[in-house]
């Protein structure tokens, strides 16, 4: 199944043409050619779906901006049972060398620590966290 998943995003990713979002990469991006993505699949703790939500929507995904960590996109399945406590989505770096400094920098940042502390004042949202790393297909229309 999570197979399937990496599948159907890459191949909505492709099928959207997210040209303007390739467009958009910054000069050391179109000169290294080394981009990788991160195709990261949340499962949220029981009820704690609209929480973990609101977490990116409002704290998250600025942390993310302030260390490089380009925002690709999040989904929800269709599936009404499944998107109770899944969530995936998807990040862009320079390299995977960048992805790591990356991560590091976010788990280290006194807001980040500030705003996942504050979320799980009632417990923890997260359960489970599957992250795979990615390198665009040479006929990929994202790279």
């Amino acid at each position: 199944m999570r197979n399937l998943w990496t599948l159907l995003i890459v191949l909505c990713l492709g099928a959207v043409g997210l040209g303007s979002f390739a467009a958009d990469k910054s000069a050391s991006d179109k000169s290294t050619g080394n981009r990788v993505f991160e195709l990261r699949t949340y499962y949220a703790a029981p009820g704690k779906m609209e929480a973990l939500h609101a977490r990116f929507r409002d704290h998250t995904t600025k942390i993310f901006a302030k260390h490089g960590m380009t925002v690709v996109g999040f989904w929800n399945p269709i599936d009404p049972k499944q998107a109770e406590n899944k969530l995936v989505y998807l990040l862009a770096f320079p390299s995977k060398k960048a992805a790591d400094e990356s991560w590091k920098a976010f788990r280290d940042d006194p807001d980040w620590k500030s705003a996942r502390e504050a979320s799980e004042k009632d417990g923890k949202l997260v359960d489970k966290v599957e992250s795979v790393y990615l390198n665009p297909a040479d006929y990929s229309p994202i790279k």
